[in-house]
């Protein structure tokens, strides 16, 4: 790594933090390398030469400090650290935004790889791919079954119409990003709000819990659970739909969106329910609006994305292509609350 400053880090000022707060801890000449990947949050390599950790921040020129909100991934991590769940250890948080400009923290450096493709994947053989997806799986159950106030986050969130309020955010933002007339997707969401469910107990949810959010060892198994920025107290079953959707992925033949789905080994969506339900012991038979909720989610995320594309707010590799995958989400998420 390069002892350059990398965009959104002043390698003295960290270090003479560090030192303060964590003396002993840096040793040797520090760098820090932005890793790629991510949607939001920016997340750096720090490396001494003898150790490494993990630094986490908000995008550039941020606005919206609740959005990006550090205290929370790192009080998220911190209550769970001990726990059945893997997370990183929790090192400093820092509020100073004199520092780097904006709240951080660091957290120790966990071995492993996020797997976005079915190429990655696919090396290692059906079996072990079933066995990964099985523990992703397992490692949701082991979430959901921690007990919030006894790991210091009872006040994590609003669980208290949890759902309703979901329901109306991403309607709002379905709103915000209109420029085309999609097929359907007004019905999907009149048809989730017709029929919001009753939650079961609340636990703390990821909000993002997929493949590529988490570290798998070459071992197989889940080394840590990574990118809690989403995280609340709220209804469990959206972390499941949410996993199966992406499991779905593959059928739109995106080249943007992950397709480990379709890696040989990996369990259909009714397999990832079931082996859910028979783990936790929770009632899974509202799925279905779980998943048509899930799906819609996903369409509007896409469509603000093309939106933002159309409108030369935005740059990417394949978002040219992404708001071709509306329409399909939209069509499955009906689909989705048709068979339930």
């Amino acid at each position: 790594m390069s002892n350059e400053d990398p965009p959104g880090v002043d390698l003295a000022r960290l270090r003479a933090y560090l030192d303060r707060e964590l003396p002993g801890t840096v040793t040797g000449p520090l760098t820090a390398r932005l890793v790629e990947g991510g949607r939001s949050n920016l997340t750096y390599m720090l490396d001494d030469g003898t150790g490494r950790w993990v630094l986490r921040r908000p995008p550039l020129g941020h606005v919206l400090p609740t959005a990006h909100d550090m205290s929370r991934e790192h009080r998220v991590i911190s209550g769970l650290h001990g726990t059945a769940v893997p997370v990183p250890r929790a090192r400093t948080l820092c509020t100073d935004e004199d520092v780097l400009g904006a709240p951080f923290y660091v957290m120790d450096f966990v071995p492993g790889s996020p797997l976005r493709t079915a190429d990655q994947l696919r090396p290692r053989g059906p079996e072990r791919t079933k066995a990964i997806a099985d523990r992703l799986v397992e490692t949701l159950v082991e979430l959901h079954a921690v007990d919030p106030a006894a790991v210091g986050l009872g006040d994590f969130g609003r669980p208290e119409g949890f759902l309703e309020r979901q329901l109306r955010r991403w309607s709002k933002q379905l709103a915000a990003s209109r420029s085309r007339d999609v097929p359907g997707i007004d019905e999907l969401h009149e048809r989730l709000a017709a029929r919001v469910p009753a939650s079961p107990a609340p636990a703390v949810v990821h909000g993002d819990y997929r493949l590529d959010n988490v570290l798998v060892g070459e071992d197989d198994r889940i080394n840590a659970v990574l990118d809690w920025e989403m995280s609340t107290l709220g209804d469990p079953l959206t972390d499941v739909a949410l996993l199966l959707a992406y499991s779905q992925l593959h059928t739109l033949e995106l080249d943007t969106v992950s397709d480990v789905g379709r890696a040989p080994g990996h369990p259909s969506p009714d397999e990832i329910a079931d082996t859910y339900a028979r783990a936790s012991g929770r009632d899974v038979s509202a799925l279905g609006w779980y998943l048509g909720f899930a799906l819609f989610k996903l369409a509007v995320i896409l469509e603000g994305i093309y939106y933002r594309y159309r409108h030369g707010q935005t740059v990417g590799d394949g978002f040219d292509r992404i708001g071709a995958g509306v329409a399909p989400l939209v069509a499955l998420g009906n689909s989705a609350l048709k068979e339930n």
